[in-house]
């Protein structure tokens, strides 16, 4: 079997690694330390960079902080998310927003004339969730970089949580995101991962 490349071929340092992968876990519960306005946009500052098609960035976060939001919440949950959604310190409704070629004629200005040619594109909802769910893989790895855990989970109503706090928006609810300091019992046993060779080809 092959190996991959070792050494050099890694930029991060073990202790980073460590943080955003191999010791980082889907978190099921935390602590009560609050997660600040302040950290969410320190993570929203760092991951905003990762690449999307056309620069569209459809990706749109809802902090829910209230005790009345988070009561409306998680009446949308699916029944094994509603506790841990009900006490982690932040709960992100992560959405996709259809409408994000209006912002195309600053964010990608080398293709004029490209929000209205995204406007009539059948396909616009379609990239918007493709690349909004590519964004929440960055925004799980920032918010790992801050030193806090993410819950992310799909166990809910959509259309019921658009109904509630979209409204006519444009947008899509991809996921449910919990956000916070991760306590000791937070973390189930870790799964196996597929080796290399079960999952990479060359051709």
């Amino acid at each position: 079997m092959g190996t991959p490349a070792t050494g050099h071929a890694r930029i991060l340092d073990e202790a980073a690694g460590d943080l955003l992968f191999r010791a980082a876990r889907t978190a099921d519960s935390f602590t009560g330390e609050p997660v600040t306005e302040e950290q969410v946009q320190a993570v929203y500052d760092l991951v905003k960079w990762g690449p999307t098609a056309f620069n569209a960035q459809p990706l749109r976060l809802l902090q829910v902080r209230s005790a009345q939001a988070r009561e409306r919440l998680v009446a949308h949950m699916a029944e094994g998310n509603k506790a841990k959604t009900a006490t982690a310190p932040l709960a992100l409704i992560v959405t996709a927003d259809a409408d994000f070629h209006e912002h195309l004629p600053v964010m990608f200005p080398n293709k004029p004339g490209i929000r209205e040619s995204m406007e009539a594109d059948p396909a616009r909802e379609r990239i918007a969730r493709h690349n909004a769910t590519i964004q929440l893989g960055y925004l799980i790895v920032g918010i790992r970089a801050a030193g806090l855990a993410a819950g992310p989970m799909a166990g809910f109503d959509a259309e019921g949580l658009k109904k509630e706090f979209l409204g006519d928006t444009g947008q899509e609810v991809i996921a449910v995101v919990n956000v916070g300091r991760p306590g000791p019992d937070s973390f189930r046993p870790r799964n196996p991962r597929l080796e290399y060779d079960q999952a990479v080809r060359t051709v």
